[in-house]
């Protein structure tokens, strides 16, 4: 059991496909290209990112960072593509990843309107749960969300995942709110019934 990849870099090169989404290495040259897809919906899009996305530099500001926190080990960031097209519609990311003790998150999250309310989603966690519980041996993968966005909620809990509680005054976004964050979590013990049930899901949706 291996708890050293992502943390000794070579995560950075790690690809997760599925039948209908590809999640490849985030790179800062993909800004322009997830830009172009998110610029008609950036305020629905980005509305609960916690620093501002309002800009294509805004955009590869926050890949800078986010590449950065890969460097330290901390985070491994995917561009989400979807394989009929080839076309890049949104990112989500490992992050807060503390592997010496079989923990991380999945967050970051964001898909392109078009693209929401598809398969895309729920096949990009079940790629990244499957990795985190099956490849990485996590003991409990983390999930967390504004307070105010009840649609994450939701969608959070339709995965399986179990709400722990509010962390109160957690952030302060960019706009200067104080926001209190909802934590989740998967445990290892319950994967299997958490991966039979997106299983089921996905074998149900065909094609998204």
């Amino acid at each position: 059991m291996s708890h050293s990849g992502p943390s000794h870099g070579n995560g950075a090169a790690l690809t997760l496909e599925g039948k209908v989404v590809r999640l490849e290495p985030l790179r800062r040259e993909h800004a322009p290209q997830l830009w172009a897809v998110a610029i008609d919906a950036v305020d629905d899009i980005f509305r609960w990112i916690p620093y501002p996305v309002r800009t294509l530099e805004d955009m590869q500001d926050g890949i800078d960072r986010i590449l950065a926190e890969q460097a330290r080990g901390q985070s491994v960031a995917f561009t989400t593509v979807e394989k009929s097209s080839a076309r890049m519609i949104g990112s989500t990311r490992f992050m807060n990843m503390d592997l010496s003790n079989r923990r991380v998150e999945i967050g970051s999250t964001w898909i392109a309107p078009a693209w929401q309310r598809t398969a895309v989603n729920t096949e990009a966690k079940y790629l990244m749960l499957r990795h985190a519980f099956e490849q990485w041996q996590c003991l409990r993968v983390e999930l967390k969300t504004d307070s105010l966005n009840q649609k994450s909620r939701g969608a959070i809990l339709r995965l399986g995942a179990k709400e722990e509680g509010t962390l109160r005054q957690h952030m302060v976004t960019w706009d200067g709110r104080r926001r209190d964050s909802v934590y989740f979590s998967i445990l290892d013990t319950e994967w299997p019934t958490v991966k039979a049930r997106l299983e089921a899901k996905l074998a149900s949706s065909g094609n998204g």
